[in-house]
C-alpha cells in the first residue's frame, strides 16, 4: 500500500445491476461433487449452513473496493465526530479531509464504497434467503438460518438509512435483468427502511438462539444480539417503551456481564482470565483470526489507525482516523477508559529513545518519529503478543471488530428508562458501567447517559451518528470547528456514480 495509490483511487461504480449478476462467487458458490451450495442448501442442513456462513463474509468488506464496516466505514464515521480527526499527513488521503471537515460532495469515493459494499451484502443475505424459503429443511433450522440472514440485512440497512437517509428497498434476489426496474434504482423513504429493519431484526429475535445454547454459534447472530440492535432501532426512533423492553430482555437472559477490565475487551486474548474476543460482553463482533482465511480479515482496519513513522508508510500503521485532544478531555479525572482508547505520544520524550510502551512492551517512536499525537488504542493489535496476519499482505491483521457490546445495550436501557420516569433503572444502569471504569455514582438523567456513551464508546463509530440522533450534530461540531450545516450534513449525500447508473431515478439528499 504506498501513498500514492490512496490519493489517486479512482471511484469504483458498482451499479445494483451489476451486483445482482455475480456478487457472491467467492463466499457463497461451493462445488462439492458438481453441485452448488445453493442447491444442496435446498435439503442439506449443512449445506444451509455454509450457505449462510457466506452472508456473514460480507461483514469482512474493508478494502477500498467496497465496504460494510471495515475501515473506510471506520473512518468516515468517527472522523466526521469530535472524536477523531483524519491523522496521518495533513495532506494525504483528500477524500477523508473533506469529511473530517464537512466539505464533502457526492463524487467522494467513499460513499460509493459505502454504498457498494452495503448493497452487495444485502444482495448475498437476499440470495440466501430466497434459498431458504424455497428449501425443504425442518422448519425450526429453516427459520433459524434465515433469522441469521435476516439479522445481517437489518444490521446493514441500519447502517444505510442512519448514513445515506432512504435508500433502495431490496428484500429479494432478483436477475440482474431486472437491475433497472424502479424498485431497484428508486429510494424508499427513510420509514420504509426502518419498518423493513425492524422486520428483520423481530423475525430474527424470535428465532436465533441465545448465545451459549446449543444451537448457538461463535461469531453468529444470536437472539440477544438480534434484540440488542432491535432496541437501538427503538432508541433511533424515540420509541422508549419498545427499548426499554428489548434492552430489559437482554439483560434477564443472564448471557451477558461486563468485563471487570475495560483495557481487556479490545485483545485477542483474555487477561487475567477476562476479555479477549467473543468475552462475556460481546454481543456481536466480526470474527477474524487464522482460521478463517485471508478474506476473512478486514482490510487496513487496523494498520490503517496505527502510528504513521515520519518520511513514509512503515510496519506500524497509516496514522489515519486520531482521537482528538477533545475527546481526551471529555473523559473524568481517574476514568480508566481513557488510556484504554487513546494512545498517547508523551510530548515530554520529544527528541529521544524513550517512546510510549504499549500494554505488549512494544515502545513507539519519540514524537519526533511519529506524525500524530495520538491513535486508537481500541484498533491496535500487537505483531508481539497476538496471532500473526494470515497472509503475506502486512495491511491484514486478525482484529475482530467488536459491533455491539453489553455496556452499549445498559446504556440504551438506561436512556429509555429515564425516558420512561423509570429513574431508579436508568441511575442504577448508568453506575454499573461507570464503577467499572473506576467513576463515582452519578444521576441517570438523558444528558449523563448521553455523557456516557461517548466515553464508553468512544473511537467505536457511534458518536457522530448518535449526535444526529440526538438533535445536537450541528451545535456540537461548529463549536468543535467544523462547517456543518444544518438541513444537509446530518446525512451523506448519495454517491453520484450511483444517480448517473440509475439514469438519474436515485434523487439526491437536500443541500449536495
Amino acid at each position: 500500500m504506498k501513498n500514492n495509490i490512496i490519493k489517486t483511487l479512482a471511484i469504483t461504480a458498482i451499479p445494483i445491476a451489476g451486483l445482482l449478476a455475480g456478487c457472491s462467487k467467492n463466499f457463497l458458490e461451493v462445488d462439492p461433487q458438481g453441485q452448488t451450495t445453493e442447491v444442496l442448501a435446498l435439503t442439506d442442513p449443512d449445506a444451509a449452513n455454509k450457505l449462510v456462513g457466506g452472508v456473514y463474509s460480507t461483514l469482512y468488506y474493508g478494502g477500498f473496493d467496497k465496504t460494510t464496516v471495515g475501515f473506510l466505514w471506520v473512518l468516515a464515521n468517527d472522523i466526521a465526530s469530535d472524536d477523531a480527526d483524519k491523522g496521518s499527513t495533513p495532506g494525504d488521503f483528500g477524500a477523508a479531509g473533506e469529511i473530517d471537515n464537512f466539505t464533502h460532495t457526492s463524487n467522494n469515493f467513499i460513499f460509493n464504497n459505502i454504498w457498494s459494499g452495503h448493497f452487495s451484502a444485502i444482495i448475498s443475505a437476499n440470495k440466501a434467503i430466497d434459498v431458504l424459503n424455497k428449501g425443504s429443511l425442518e422448519q425450526s433450522v429453516k427459520n433459524r438460518l434465515i433469522g441469521e440472514a435476516r439479522f445481517l440485512r437489518g444490521l446493514y440497512y441500519f447502517n444505510l438509512v442512519r448514513f445515506f437517509g432512504g435508500v433502495p428497498k431490496i428484500t429479494t434476489a432478483p436477475l440482474a435483468s431486472e437491475g433497472s426496474s424502479d424498485a431497484l434504482q428508486t429510494r424508499a423513504t427513510a420509514a420504509e427502511i426502518y419498518a423493513l429493519i425492524i422486520e428483520d431484526l423481530q423475525f430474527a429475535a424470535d428465532n436465533l438462539p441465545l448465545k451459549g445454547d446449543a444451537a448457538s454459534q461463535v461469531g453468529r447472530a444470536t437472539k440477544g444480539a438480534a434484540q440488542s440492535y432491535l432496541a437501538k432501532v427503538y432508541l433511533y426512533q424515540k420509541n422508549w417503551q419498545k427499548a426499554f423492553e428489548l434492552s430489559q430482555a437482554v439483560i434477564t437472559s443472564g448471557r451477558y456481564s461486563l468485563v471487570p477490565d475495560y483495557n481487556a475487551i479490545f485483545r485477542e486474548k483474555p487477561v487475567n482470565g477476562v476479555g479477549g474476543n467473543n468475552n462475556s460482553e460481546s454481543i456481536f463482533e466480526v470474527q477474524t483470526g487464522v482460521n478463517l482465511g485471508e478474506n476473512a480479515v478486514s482490510p487496513l482496519f487496523s494498520n490503517g489507525q496505527g502510528p504513521r513513522g515520519r518520511g513514509g508508510w512503515n510496519d506500524l500503521g497509516f496514522g489515519f482516523n486520531t482521537p482528538t485532544i477533545d475527546l481526551a478531555n471529555a473523559y473524568e479525572t481517574g476514568d480508566t477508559r481513557r488510556n484504554a482508547t487513546i494512545i498517547f505520544i508523551n510530548p515530554t520524550v520529544a527528541g529521544n529513545s524513550t517512546g510510549t510502551v504499549l500494554w505488549d512492551g512494544f515502545r513507539l517512536p519519540s514524537k519526533d518519529s511519529v506524525e500524530n499525537e495520538r491513535y486508537n488504542y481500541k484498533a491496535y493489535h500487537s505483531n508481539i503478543a497476538e496471532s500473526a496476519q494470515v497472509s503475506n499482505n502486512k495491511d491484514t491483521k486478525p482484529k475482530n471488530i467488536r459491533l455491539m457490546r453489553y455496556a452499549e445495550l445498559l446504556l440504551i436501557y438506561a436512556e429509555a428508562a429515564a425516558m420512561t420516569n423509570n429513574a431508579g433503572e436508568a441511575t442504577a444502569k448508568l453506575n454499573l458501567v461507570r464503577s467499572r471504569s473506576n467513576l463515582p455514582p452519578s444521576v441517570g438523567t438523558q444528558a449523563n447517559i448521553w455523557k456516557e456513551r461517548r466515553t464508553e464508546l468512544g473511537m467505536e463509530q457511534d458518536r457522530f451518528l448518535d449526535l444526529v440522533r440526538q438533535g445536537r450534530a450541528g451545535a456540537v461540531l461548529r463549536a468543535h470547528g467544523k462547517a456543518f450545516v444544518d438541513g444537509k450534513h446530518e446525512v451523506f449525500p448519495i454517491p453520484q456514480a450511483q444517480i448517473d447508473l440509475s439514469a438519474g431515478r436515485l434523487k439526491q439528499n437536500p443541500g449536495y
